[in-house]
């Protein structure tokens, strides 16, 4: 199942480090919403991948569109707040940004979920994460990047706007906070572009899914 990954030129290195959550930027996109962004948040992000890659039990789903069954376009995984987690440093990932935000959101990151981009033919289209509280309150989404940068596009729900565009991978970290999954819009386009393998880790609060 494991695709090809291309290595990155400035994450040449085995060794899983986290590092530190304070030079991470926000950006504020309007109508409540911001993302905060850290390139290169996990060093070793390379291995990660392969591991994951290679030992998460990842399934392929199906859903009905337009009175049709078709196959989501990416595997996927899903971990439980009393679910542990495939790799440690992953543990490691949820309780730093737990930390972090303890102040701003006010409780813990709990589930964790993974979706396996093999190639430029997987995506997700425009959503946001509102089936949860995340439809009626602000809370926060993190989403963790290994593997083959991807472009992650972001776009008000309603009324047009400019569209946000953030190439993520090799151990890239972003937060969508605020009012972002009521309000705005993100996305994993389809690419003709050659583009290697990425696994994207999304953890969130209980109850925003």
């Amino acid at each position: 199942m494991t695709a090809h990954l291309q290595g990155s030129l400035f994450d040449q290195t085995d060794q899983l480090r986290l590092g530190s959550l304070d030079g991470i930027r926000r950006t504020v996109l309007g109508l409540g919403a911001w993302i905060d962004v850290l390139p290169g948040w996990l060093t070793g992000s390379d291995t990660l991948f392969e591991q994951l890659a290679d030992e998460v039990p990842w399934r392929a789903e199906r859903r009905t569109m337009y009175d049709h069954v078709v196959d989501v376009p990416r595997l996927l995984a899903f971990y439980r707040a009393d679910d542990a987690l495939p790799h440690p440093v992953l543990e490691e990932a949820r309780a730093a940004l737990t930390a972090h935000y303890a102040d701003e959101l006010g409780e813990p990151f709990t589930t964790a979920g993974l979706c396996y981009y093999r190639d430029g033919r997987d995506s997700v289209a425009w959503h946001g994460d509102r089936g949860g509280r995340g439809g009626r309150y602000d809370t926060m989404v993190a989403i963790l990047s290994v593997g083959a940068p991807r472009d992650l596009l972001l776009r008000p729900a309603r009324g047009g706007g400019e569209t946000v565009r953030r190439p993520l991978g090799h151990g890239d970290l972003i937060v969508m906070g605020g009012s972002c999954q009521r309000t705005w819009e993100h996305s994993v386009p389809k690419t003709t572009r050659a583009t290697g393998p990425r696994i994207s880790i999304q953890f969130r609060p209980h109850g925003v899914h």
